[in-house]
């Protein structure tokens, strides 16, 4: 809500079956600061995740407004530039499919899932390699390209797929390493700690129980 825009946007968050009291405070929130907050649990007997429910959503709504999709997952955390930087790099590259801003720990230090990009000059390049959703912005000519029907619903997270996509689809996508955002890996999804806590335990769940697919 601290973004410095140079257009209108609409700020909105799915709440994807979080706690009572979650939901309570994302309510009062949004009364005081003025974004969107849609309960899954009103639209979806579905459990979480609901990422494809949330993509088609954002992405019809996107295409109806003609405006740019930008995601920010809740584990992340933004400067007030980060998305007019981000947005004026679009602009600049008509051939864009997706921009993503390089995630760092609190440190600054380049994180997971960016670690290839360590060695990487500051700056904005193109990349065959996905790009995380952390902080993406997704154009609209991507959004008219490639209809998110077509997505996997077997899948938990696209992003890998909807990256290779626009690849297909002959536009670019760009990574800004010089726009980087504070990514708390995992916050959202507190079983996932388990990799770092517990791998054997984590790739057990994993794999037994079909979380996570990409």
């Amino acid at each position: 809500m601290e973004s410095r825009l140079d257009e209108p946007f609409t700020y909105t968050i799915y709440d994807d079956f979080s706690s009572d009291e979650t939901a309570r405070r994302l309510d009062e929130e949004a009364w005081k600061l003025g974004f969107q907050v849609v309960h899954l649990s009103d639209v979806t007997d579905h459990p979480s995740p609901n990422y494809l429910l949330v993509l088609q959503t954002a992405r019809t709504n996107a295409l109806a407004a003609d405006a740019h999709l930008c995601i920010v997952e809740s584990d992340v955390t933004l400067q007030p530039d980060t998305l007019q930087a981000l947005l004026d790099g679009v602009r600049q590259r008509p051939d864009c499919g997706i921009a993503a801003a390089v995630t760092v720990d609190e440190s600054g230090e380049v994180n997971y899932p960016y670690l290839h990009a360590k060695s990487l000059p500051k700056g904005v390049a193109p990349t065959d390699k996905h790009c995380s959703f952390c902080c993406s912005l997704l154009t609209p000519e991507l959004l008219r390209r490639f209809d998110f029907s077509e997505l996997n619903p077997n899948k938990n997270w696209y992003d890998v797929t909807i990256s290779h996509e626009a690849l297909a689809r002959g536009l670019k996508n760009y990574l800004f390493t010089n726009l980087p955002v504070v990514h708390r890996p995992h916050q959202s999804r507190p079983w996932k700690q388990l990799k770092y806590k517990n791998p054997l335990l984590y790739y057990w769940k994993k794999f037994t129980k079909g979380l996570e697919k990409i």
